[in-house]
């Protein structure tokens, strides 16, 4: 059985989904083994498409107008393949740079296992370079992960701002750029360090500043 899949990208009006019904239809798709989204490729929320492949059983084939139809991206792409593949689903691509696509016959295997090749040439492109990125940073005394929110300095002045019975906790936490919930983990309402300040503090400067009388 085949079974169709349309998308565009926008569900304002703009674009229709005819020209792709019309193809989908000439290549044999039934009206009522269509599916549709409309909705950017690069959304994972597609309920269309996650049906339209829900529904494919073994010996079925899934036919697209292009292949930017169906894949997010080329790793997405092999991946949703490969899935179809261990279902023995196949795919069939109508025009476009993937047309010569059609995983039902020996030689649009071949075309889809080179895609899949690029797919895998490309991810190791990225590891490598991430490595490659971590290092060299490291070697210049930085290390990964996400920035702190919160600073040394930062500490320093909520330390001695709420320290002072005039600061507007709301205030303070605007001009830091830190939420309320990030500054009661590191000060406490008295200007005291909590375990998350005094981590970021070096010993000497974890004295608690005392209230303006």
């Amino acid at each position: 059985m085949l079974v169709g899949y349309v998308r565009v990208s926008k569900a304002d009006g703009s674009q229709t989904t005819d020209l792709q019904r019309d193809a989908l239809l000439a290549a044999g798709v039934e009206h009522e083994a269509l599916y549709e989204d409309k909705a950017s490729g690069k959304k994972d929320d597609r309920p269309h498409l996650a049906a339209c492949l829900k529904s494919l059983r073994s010996g079925d084939t899934l036919v697209v107008w292009k292949l930017d139809r169906l894949g997010r991206d080329l790793r997405h792409l092999v991946n949703v393949v490969h899935d179809l593949t261990s279902r023995d689903v196949g795919l069939k691509v109508l025009t476009g740079q993937g047309a010569t696509i059609d995983t039902t016959t020996a030689s649009g295997k071949l075309v889809f296992g080179i895609f899949a090749a690029l797919a895998e040439f490309e991810r190791e492109l990225i590891s490598e370079r991430t490595i490659a990125g971590l290092a060299a940073a490291r070697a210049r005394g930085r290390t990964g992960g996400r920035p702190r929110k919160m600073t040394p300095a930062k500490v320093r002045l909520a330390q001695a701002s709420m320290g002072q019975p005039e600061t507007k906790v709301g205030e303070l936490c605007r001009e830091l750029g830190i939420s309320r919930q990030t500054l009661y983990r590191h000060v406490s309402p008295t200007g005291q360090l909590r375990a998350a300040g005094r981590k970021l503090l070096p010993r000497a400067a974890t004295g608690v500043v005392a209230r303006k009388k």
